[in-house]
């Protein structure tokens, strides 16, 4: 089954409160209110000045666990939110390759399960490495994409998104952080501008705790496991008001779900779940043999969750 050998993030040193975020993008301050008061969330990270290709750059580099070892990648993927980030031609993925010896490795984006692409992309990392089934390959997943239009920083009613970025390195047979479980579901019915379709919005906000609630509890069974088995969540940081109603709904204690940093960072794309592994093993959250869920949503909408063994 496929591991986490190692994990590295990256946040933006620019700190940007929510209040000038709605202020910037030309909302009502009311906005603010209901980010800050309402949806828990406090301010994002940003780095204006910064590039696609210098975000992934920053977590590749902060990643020890790749030096030496780039001759064994044999697979780099990029998990965007975003289907477009660059334009044609540009290929910033190719050219970070270049940059920290992987040219050899096959490099593809995963996209179109919108903010849930990166519990997919280490999903199929792992699946790629069990087709080779050669002893010691890799594969390096990375997150991160930037705040760089309206609809890539606001999400009406529901979250504010941050740049930051995670990278991955994921083996076949690893004996730490093995990946248990996956389970995905994907409702295209509620595809579409949620701010300029309000019954199609009502609707999703409507059945979203359900769908949520139904992808964590397949993965635990798929695991064979229960909600009582686990130790920890580690949840895209949409909001926390969300998380905190989802809690009541499958009777899991929110002490349990890893929230202290949707204030912090707001929604950082694909890179969510990540950064709070990185927090999670900081602070001695998560110990071994201990079993926790990464879950992920995205609009369009696919939900996604994984069961990981520490």
């Amino acid at each position: 089954m496929p591991s986490l050998e190692a994990v590295a993030t990256y946040l933006p040193d620019q700190r940007v409160p929510v209040e000038q975020v709605v202020r910037e993008l030309g909302l009502p301050a009311m906005q603010a209110k209901l980010l800050r008061r309402f949806l828990g969330l406090g301010e994002i990270r940003l780095d204006p000045a910064g590039t696609l290709y210098e975000l992934l750059a920053a977590a590749v580099q902060n990643l020890e666990a790749l030096r030496g070892r780039e001759g064994q990648v044999r697979y780099v993927l990029h998990a965007r939110a975003m289907p477009v980030g660059v334009p044609y031609p540009v290929n910033e993925l190719r050219r970070l390759c270049e940059a920290y010896g992987l040219r050899h490795a096959v490099s593809f984006s995963v996209t179109h399960n919108a903010c849930a692409s990166g519990l997919l992309a280490l999903h199929l990392a792992g699946r790629l490495l069990a087709e080779d089934a050669e002893p010691g390959t890799l594969a390096l997943v990375l997150t991160g994409e930037k705040a760089f239009t309206r609809d890539a920083q606001f999400v009406p009613g529901m979250s504010v998104f941050g740049e930051g970025s995670a990278a991955c390195l994921v083996s076949a047979d690893g004996q730490r952080d093995r990946v248990l479980s996956y389970a995905a579901l994907t409702r295209g019915e509620f595809d579409g501008r949620l701010d300029e379709l309000p019954e199609l919005a009502a609707r999703f906000e409507r059945e979203y705790p359900d769908l949520l609630a139904a992808v964590l509890q397949e993965a635990v069974a798929n695991a064979g496991l229960t909600l009582d088995d686990i130790a920890l969540i580690l949840p895209h940081n949409v909001n926390t008001m969300s998380w905190q109603r989802l809690c009541r709904k499958i009777s899991f204690p929110a002490g349990q779900v890893l929230l202290s940093n949707t204030p912090l960072t707001g929604h950082v794309f694909c890179a969510d779940t990540f950064i709070n592994y990185r927090t999670a093993t900081t602070r001695g959250l998560l110990r071994p043999g201990d079993r926790y869920l990464f879950a992920a949503a995205g609009l369009g909408a696919t939900f996604a969750a994984m069961v990981v063994e520490h």
